[in-house]
């Protein structure tokens, strides 16, 4: 009784597939009620379509079973085999043709070709009212075949149906071939345009929640940057107008007067960021860099040689350097950090190093490229076609070294030389 088991199971997934079908289109309804009263036109498509869709075409088989009833057909008990065949293969071939994996299936064509097979004999033992099937194996054909092969496969089952039915009924009934080739050809381009336009949904769909996650990645990199720094900053000389205060007041008033430069500029810096059009300077990354390091008691070297760069350079080597001495403030303990930027013909080169205790990633990691900072730089850059690489350096210390390839176009001969500036 195992086939028992399996028509049940199979009613069941029909029931279950029948009740998703309806809520998705109750779903939908009141989606397209509340555009309607909007004034908008509804995005949403639909629920998807189902193998129900193609069940209401069965119907063009209601001749054949009324020559059964009113016993105008020989062996019916033959012929009522042969139709209930014909529509279980029918019901079981277009509920699977929907879902691409089963649509494609052995167990599939193997039932198509069956159906196939049943619908000959039915024609050929019948004639009349049994041609129709052919329409009906070409829909369901159509919803399987898709794709290069389904001009060849329409075509030989026209050919079938045009011999079938003139040996049967002569040329009158040359109009089933031409069913069978319309309904073959137009149920798979309807059902190929409806799957490729919910993949294009999909893909757009997905576009736009690729957008969203990464703009919600630049913002959570340049607050990062941005707060990491100036926070940083502040703490610093907040540190430096405190030890200051005792014995020189003027020198701790100008810590907190740079800290309220600071401050001011931070918010400005995190409005632009939150719109998206920050743009650094290198310059005045250099500038503050050398301020940090200074209230921090650390003697700030910066050296820059080679052509001037693009402004695209500049403000991703800014965020090299924010990060870079941020990190040299807030972990390294050295006395020292020298900053160099070197460029070529093609590349740019900025490295940032210190004497510090050999980790200036605040993770703790021995090599490579650690810390948050660290790792959304990297991804900056090679976005950009560049590099970056930090770990200790043989010499001690540790060492941020970021790369660019550098535009010809925007480069001249003129060099900027800029000398060690005293703390």
């Amino acid at each position: 009784m195992s086939w028992m088991r399996g028509i049940r199971c199979q009613v069941r997934a029909w029931r279950a597939a029948r009740a998703r079908w309806r809520a998705d289109m109750a779903e939908f309804k009141v989606a397209q009620k509340e555009a309607r009263r909007k004034g908008e036109w509804p995005e949403n498509p639909g629920p998807p379509p189902t193998g129900f869709s193609l069940l209401p075409w069965l119907l063009m088989g209601l001749g054949s079973f009324s020559n059964l009833l009113q016993g105008k057909a020989d062996n019916p008990w033959i012929g009522g085999l042969g139709l209930l065949t014909f529509n279980s293969l029918y019901i079981y071939v277009v509920f699977r043709s929907f879902v691409k994996e089963k649509r494609e299936a052995v167990s599939t064509r193997v039932a198509l070709v069956v159906m196939g097979l049943v619908t000959c004999g039915l024609a050929l033992g019948y004639g009349g009212n049994w041609l129709y099937f052919f329409p009906l194996l070409g829909l369901a054909t159509g919803a399987v075949v898709r794709g290069p092969r389904l001009g060849q496969v329409g075509l030989s089952l026209t050919a079938l149906a045009a011999a079938v039915s003139v040996y049967r009924a002569g040329w009158d009934a040359i109009n089933v071939a031409y069913g069978t080739f319309l309904s073959t050809m137009v149920t798979a381009a309807i059902l190929s345009l409806s799957e490729a336009v919910r993949e294009l949904r999909a893909a757009r769909e997905e576009l736009a929640r690729r957008a969203v996650a990464e703009e919600r990645m630049r913002f959570s990199r340049d607050l990062h940057d941005l707060l990491g720094h100036t926070l940083s900053v502040i703490v610093v000389k907040s540190e430096a107008a405190r030890r200051l205060a005792p014995r020189d007041m003027e020198a701790a008033l100008g810590q907190i007067t740079d800290i309220e430069a600071v401050g001011r500029q931070a918010l400005t810096e995190i409005r632009e960021a939150v719109t998206g059009y920050r743009e650094g300077s290198l310059a005045t990354e250099l500038d503050r860099a050398r301020s940090a390091l200074s209230a921090a008691d650390i003697d700030p070297v910066v050296r820059q040689s080679g052509p001037p760069l693009t402004p695209g350079t500049e403000a991703l080597l800014g965020w090299v350097v924010r990060e870079a001495v941020t990190n040299v403030v807030r972990h390294s303990g050295a006395t020292r950090c020298e900053i160099t930027l070197d460029g070529v013909l093609d590349r740019a080169r900025l490295t940032v190093a210190d004497d510090g205790a050999g980790d200036s990633t605040g993770s703790g990691a021995a090599e490579g490229v650690g810390g948050t900072g660290l790792k959304g730089l990297t991804e900056r850059l090679a976005a950009a076609g560049g590099s970056l690489r930090a770990g200790p350096s043989p010499r001690g210390g540790f060492t941020v070294t970021a790369e660019l390839p550098v535009e010809q176009t925007d480069l001249t001969s003129s060099v900027v030389a800029t000398a060690p500036r005293e703390p």
